[in-house]
């Protein structure tokens, strides 16, 4: 019987986007978001094999396997524990396949790290893959292209530890139809709207549904830019949970910040049971926006966009960039004026990055303005660049966004964001109602974060009752500020960190979330 060991590795750092302030210190890690990826391929793997698989955020990597082969996957984030781990696998004479999203995205960088490069989307080639493999007459080279996605299978959400995520993940379509310079997600999944049928939806949240899970969040690229089939989507999933009215799902996803401008839409969202969307604001400068291409963004002003989304309950969290050509040395300073007036407190605030493959990095190079690959940043944490800026130095532009992530972090900044969503909050927002049982199984981690929080000193503590006294004021709005606080622990973790400082994960430790509760002790390999 043919064996498979499927890895998602660590972050090779602590980021925004990670969890380690939720460790609950029980020798075991916790993610945001359930990995998606590892269990989509092992509904793919045929009946007949041996099938394991591991998301090293939560347990490490047995790295004595018995297998025949290794299946790595992973982002940007995660290049540096992808290579650790597949140098190690390959050492002991395992097959190593590399695939997604990164590996897609830069194949020659992945190439001389596997013995098996996956490139593109996997549906489609995933009988020809396993067949070779199981013949041992497989190719160096698989390119997958993109997919139909009614070839998606049922993800083997049985093998995941879903009770370790904050949320479940589904996925309803891929690609974006905008065009912003800096993204690669279109260089990946194109611009062309791909959707899964609706039926099948639903068939992934009754399934997560029955394994417990009570949060989930879409992938999607774009959850709600065509209108059309949102609105299809979103009745389907306000009927989906009406039938579980006394335990209801609570979803979350991405949008574009052009969602403000249909209410109606916005109420349908609040319908079906979403409680936050990410958006990307990028910046306050016009011209900034225009010279990326994020024209979506210039079409209202963009706190009225941010206060309608508040005033429908709907909890907002937001990507901040610096460093675009239109931004001098005083963009720091616009940027936190224009943040403390928003009602988002929940801000990723990076340097602009020219990741390899976008029209961003094409420019720059033509230009002789790139300093760096892009991964090199991404052990650092998000004051690092690779770009050398048209109106101020390297050192300005990572200096400035070390102060902008950390005054904007500071307790008494964060506590006027947290404020501001309050007052713009929907006192009559209806939201779904919380469960028993989702809460009762996240209560560990949300109180460990919490604890962390106001051990920090007096002003985080002060903080702390202050927000929950204001948003006591306005029930409604009540699980949402107290998702921010656990978050603000985390937040405050990536950015009090020196940008300048070694990254945490080298490539011969341990993974974070192992690193964080003792010594790191991972195998070093001469």
């Amino acid at each position: 019987m043919p064996s498979i060991y499927i890895v998602n590795p660590a972050a090779d750092a602590v980021s925004y986007h990670t969890a380690e302030s939720y460790a609950p210190g029980d020798g075991r890690g916790w993610v945001l978001m359930a990995d998606l990826t590892i269990v989509t391929l092992a509904a793919m793997v045929p009946q007949d094999w041996d099938i394991r698989i591991v998301d090293e955020g939560i347990d490490a990597v047995d790295l004595d396997a018995q297998v025949d082969f290794v299946a790595i996957t992973g982002k940007i984030s995660q290049r540096g524990r992808m290579y650790w781990l597949a140098r190690h696998f390959r050492r002991r004479g395992l097959i190593v396949l590399i695939g997604g999203c990164f590996a897609s995205l830069n194949p020659e960088d992945a190439r001389p790290h596997a013995d098996i490069l996956v490139t593109g989307e996997i549906e489609e080639l995933a009988p020809r893959l396993f067949a070779d493999l199981a013949a041992g007459t497989w190719a160096d080279r698989y390119e997958g292209g993109r997919c139909d996605m009614s070839l998606a299978p049922l993800p083997r959400w049985d093998l995941y530890p879903i009770g370790r995520a904050a949320s479940g993940t589904v996925q309803t379509s891929r690609g974006c139809p905008f065009e912003c310079e800096f993204c690669d997600v279109i260089q990946y999944q194109g611009r062309k709207q791909r959707y899964k049928d609706i039926k099948l939806v639903l068939r992934e949240l009754d399934q997560l549904y029955a394994l417990g899970c009570r949060r989930v969040f879409f992938v999607d690229d774009n959850f709600t830019v065509h209108r059309r089939r949102a609105y299809a989507l979103l009745e389907a999933l306000a009927e989906w949970n009406a039938a579980r009215a006394e335990d209801r799902m609570m979803f979350s996803t991405q949008a574009s910040l052009d969602v403000a401008r249909d209410p109606e839409l916005l109420q349908a969202c609040v319908a079906a049971g979403f409680l936050s969307i990410f958006v990307g604001i990028e910046s306050v400068n016009p011209e900034s926006l225009r010279e990326t291409g994020k024209r979506q963004n210039l079409l209202q002003p963009i706190k009225a966009a941010l206060d309608t989304i508040a005033r429908h309950g709907i909890g907002i969290q937001a990507g901040i960039i610096a460093g675009f050509d239109h931004d001098g040395p005083d963009v720091f300073e616009t940027l936190f004026t224009a943040l403390q007036t928003f009602p988002v407190p929940d801000l990723s605030i990076q340097a602009l990055v020219a990741l390899h493959s976008t029209p961003l990095c094409a420019r720059l190079a033509r230009e002789g303005r790139l300093a760096g690959e892009a991964w090199e940043g991404f052990s650092r944490g998000p004051h690092w660049t690779n770009i050398i800026p048209a109106r101020m130095t390297r050192t300005e532009l990572m200096d400035g966004v070390a102060w902008l992530a950390r005054k904007a972090y500071a307790p008494e900044s964060f506590r006027q964001r947290v404020l501001n969503f309050i007052e713009a909050f929907g006192a009559d927002a209806g939201q779904p109602r919380r469960t028993r049982r989702q809460s009762d199984e996240r209560m560990p981690p949300f109180q460990t974060a919490l604890r962390n929080l106001v051990a920090r000193g007096a002003a985080e503590s002060e903080m702390v009752a202050d927000l929950i006294r204001a948003a006591g004021r306005k029930a409604a709005s009540l699980p949402a500020v107290a998702g921010y606080l656990v978050r603000y622990q985390q937040y405050r973790m990536v950015v009090d960190r020196p940008f300048e400082a070694e990254p945490l994960l080298a490539p011969t430790v341990a993974p974070p979330a192992l690193r964080l509760r003792e010594p790191a002790r991972g195998p070093a390999l001469a």
